[in-house]
């Protein structure tokens, strides 16, 4: 089943660029609703928000709360933990990658990635979720 294209996406990442190249991926993957935040301190205060958030895509390495600490607030909060999280690393390391996953993770990606292999991901998320 496909993923709905309406869905909420929460895109964090400690670089302007890096945000901006993931929401023209999803823009062209069909994706057209984000709300970006620049570290995981201010992912938190978005997902403690009014704001629902449908998808998580966290880079890993950020200051203040990285996208591994965050996976693990998200993770041990009721009414967070199931919201779907995507982790966008530079680093294929199998220890991170592993940690991740021990965590909670739902996926990850490394970057750089294509617009294809992103969707791929999204849609191993949500047929996982469904």
């Amino acid at each position: 089943m496909p993923v709905d294209n309406s869905i909420k996406i929460l895109i964090i990442d400690d670089m302007q660029t890096m945000r901006k190249i993931i929401k023209n991926i999803l823009k062209q993957i069909g994706f057209n609703d984000f709300v970006e935040a620049e570290n995981g301190a201010q992912a938190l205060k978005v997902l403690e928000g009014k704001t629902t958030i449908d998808l998580i895509i966290s880079d890993w390495n950020m200051p203040e709360l990285n996208g591994l600490e965050l996976l693990k607030k998200v993770k041990a909060d009721d009414a967070l933990k199931s919201i779907p999280f995507l982790m966008v690393t530079a680093e294929g390391l199998k220890e991170n990658v592993l940690e991740a996953i021990k965590a909670g993770v739902n996926n990850y990606i490394v970057k750089p990635f294509t617009p294809a292999a992103l969707q791929e991901k999204i849609d191993a998320i949500f047929a996982s979720n469904g």
